[in-house]
């Protein structure tokens, strides 16, 4: 837990603080002094009496009680010290930016096992080691990185990295973004990214705190913790972004199934954090444009306006933006010609609004004015001007930042001429206003933002006799499942599936030819991938044919027994899979099916537990989704039913963690009824 005393101490002390700023403790000292702290700072370091000014204790055991020490020396000397601290001097609030723990090995690790333990002893709160700092609207105790302008309505940030927190930084604050907040972790030994978002969650205040939240982590420890606390923030207002360095796998996977093959650790941080409602960024300019975005008004929906006085950036612009997903509708009509009578001889307003290089800061209001009273199909604008350094375009901006004040529809500008009108750009900033320099940046931003939707609250209707799955799955052996325990688990499940009868001896194929009836599939019981190896006959339309086929299959290496189903033609074959991800739980996919799942990779996931909606987003997202509604006489497929079987899934897995690999591939239509043609279940118990 983040205690007050980390927030807003009414005494810092600095051990190590010295007079040399290129040193964490002198630098860290100045930032706090300069940053404007009003409590009482106290400095320990035996080799100076005053460092910057204040007076200097020789030895941390002079010090009476103080809310928060800042530590920046040796880390072999910080569990002595941290002993005193907590046994004599009482103090329970820790920031070590000091090196040399769990990231140099072993030895490392287990110093900082040891001044974890001290701390938890005390029931005290850790940040670090190997950090930066922190800096909160009460003092400014990090050591490295710009400072930047402290506002409660700015962000707040917490990262993993301080070096990475540094980046962000650079990239941020010259854009105008202002921070409440900054939390830098290092290595987390007690406090880590995802306890920081359980403080801001936990303290939020309606009135004080910041609704603005960024986020760089390059491990999720806790994804319960982070799900929870994101939602609930993004509930009571907030809006968040978030990096996930790490994303790929570095080892070879063993591949068992499709999903196996498909799914892995970052599909289920992806899925955490659309779940969670957190706009995923891939990058640090990406990160500080949506942080932008964020101290701006949300659109009301897509329709976007363009205004600006070069036709180019106004063209990439409305590219990037269509392919993310807004429109760029066409204006016309009565009020479009009259505005076009108030602009200078060259100019369009079909969308984008092009008022041409000699367009004027009194323009530019009218434009906007138009925008916001007349043009009923547009829901916000971007305006991108820049100058060729002819004239000032200060007036520009202040008139910019008037109609951003005074328009009810939402207004991102991109002033791209950081060189040549860089004090008209710091006027705007003085203002309270962010900028963009990069539409084609800004729209992928906005992209990300708009695509990612708010978390929903949705129970699942589904609840399934646990006694019988534990039967089931108790007896069988860790692996796949035999066919005829995962018929009866489907069974329990209420997903329907093809009926079918399962041979072993040549002489028991006729009987279940007659029960299934022609024509029939056959398929080899045992190999993996059935198609791989030949397993699979199709068409099969007499006793002879099914004899000889069974002959063929079960010569196939690994053989077990030979599946007989009805032969059901289907214009589609669609797939659903899952796959335990540790920590994460059960990640849920869907598609298009058959060989296709893998051959064209159109699949879209969710994390479990995935309620109707979210399944029908999840088939929504896909590339293929088209075809759900019919195309060229093609069969239509019920999505509904396709979302209900996800949902069936979903509690299943929920119930059942000894599931680690599903694949239900393909599921067929019949009777305008998605039914299950084959299925493979992977347990470990």
């Amino acid at each position: 837990m983040i205690p007050k005393e980390l927030i807003e101490p009414k005494s810092i002390v600095v051990i190590g603080g010295s007079n040399d700023i290129s040193k964490p403790g002198g630098r860290v000292l100045k930032n706090i002094i300069e940053g404007g702290y009003m409590g009482e700072l106290f400095v320990v370091n035996p080799k100076d009496t005053a460092v910057q000014g204040i007076s200097c204790y020789k030895s941390v055991s002079e010090l009476n009680k103080v809310d928060l020490a800042i530590i920046a020396i040796s880390s072999k000397y910080i569990p002595d010290t941290l002993e005193i601290l907590t046994k004599q001097i009482k103090c329970k609030s820790f920031i070590v930016l000091s090196a040399g723990f769990s990231e140099m090995g072993e030895e490392g690790k287990i110093l900082e096992k040891s001044i974890t333990q001290i701390v938890n002893n005390a029931g005290g709160c850790l940040i670090g080691p190997n950090r930066m700092g922190v800096m909160t609207t009460s003092y400014k105790g990090m050591f490295g990185g710009p400072m930047p302008e402290r506002d409660s309505n700015g962000c707040d940030f917490v990262s993993g990295s301080g070096a990475t927190a540094v980046f962000i930084l650079e990239t941020a604050i010259p854009m105008g973004i202002k921070f409440a907040s900054v939390f830098t972790v290092g290595n987390s030994a007690q406090i880590g990214v995802e306890d920081i978002i359980q403080y801001w969650d936990e303290s939020f205040d309606e009135n004080r705190s910041s609704k603005i939240k960024i986020i760089y982590l390059e491990q999720i420890h806790k994804p319960d913790k982070f799900l929870k606390h994101c939602r609930s923030l993004i509930k009571k207002g907030c809006r968040i972004a978030g990096i996930k360095a790490g994303t790929t796998d570095a080892g070879s996977r063993a591949v068992s199934s499709h999903t196996g093959a498909l799914a892995g650790s970052d599909l289920a941080v992806d899925a955490l954090f659309r779940k969670a409602g957190v706009v995923r960024c891939s990058g640090r300019v990406e990160l500080a444009y949506v942080a932008g975005i964020f101290n701006y008004p949300e659109f009301n929906g897509n329709r976007i306006a363009i205004v600006t006085h070069a036709g180019g950036p106004g063209v990439m612009l409305t590219d990037s933006l269509s392919k993310g997903g807004f429109e760029i509708p066409h204006i016309k009509g009565g009020d479009a010609d009259e505005l076009l009578t108030k602009l200078n001889y060259g100019s369009s307003v079909a969308n984008p609004i092009d008022f041409i290089a000699t367009g004027t800061a009194e323009q530019l209001g009218v434009i906007l004015d138009y925008i916001d009273n007349k043009f009923d199909n547009i829901d916000g604008t971007v305006v991108i001007f820049g100058t060729p350094g002819l004239t000032d375009v200060t007036p520009v901006y202040k008139l910019l930042d008037g109609k951003m004040k005074s328009c009810k529809k939402p207004i991102l500008p991109v002033l791209p001429s950081i060189v040549q009108a860089s004090d008209a750009i710091d006027t705007f900033i003085s203002l309270g206003r962010v900028f963009f320099k990069d539409e084609v940046v800004l729209a992928n931003a906005m992209s990300k933002v708009y695509n990612t939707s708010k978390p929903i609250d949705e129970e699942s209707i589904y609840k399934f006799d646990r006694k019988a799955i534990n039967e089931l799955i108790s007896e069988s052996e860790d692996g796949f499942l035999k066919p005829e325990l995962v018929k009866k688990l489907l069974d329990i499940t209420g997903i329907k599936r093809v009926k079918e009868k399962i041979v072993t001896f040549e002489e028991q194929v006729s009987n279940a030819c007659s029960e299934v009836g022609f024509p029939l599939v056959m398929k080899v019981i045992g190999p993996v991938h059935k198609t791989d190896v030949g397993g699979v006959k199709l068409n099969i339309s007499s006793d002879y044919e099914a004899v000889q086929s069974f002959r063929r299959l079960m010569k196939i290496q690994g053989a077990k027994g030979i599946l007989i189903q009805p032969m059901l033609h289907s214009d589609f074959e669609l797939f659903i899979g899952a796959k335990y991800e540790k920590d994460f739980g059960h990640i849920l996919l869907c598609g298009l099916g058959g060989i296709f799942i893998e051959v064209l990779k159109d699949f879209s996931y969710g994390l479990c537990p995935v309620s109707h909606k979210e399944a029908l987003d999840m088939i929504r997202k896909l590339k293929s989704y088209e075809v759900f509604n019919g195309v060229r006489g093609k069969q239509r497929i019920d999505e509904q039913n396709y979302a209900d079987i996800i949902v069936h899934l979903s509690a299943l897995l929920e119930s059942t963690p000894e599931i680690k690999e599903l694949d239900l591939n393909p599921l067929l239509m019949k009777d305008n009824e998605l039914i299950v043609a084959d299925s493979r279940i992977l347990i470990e118990k």
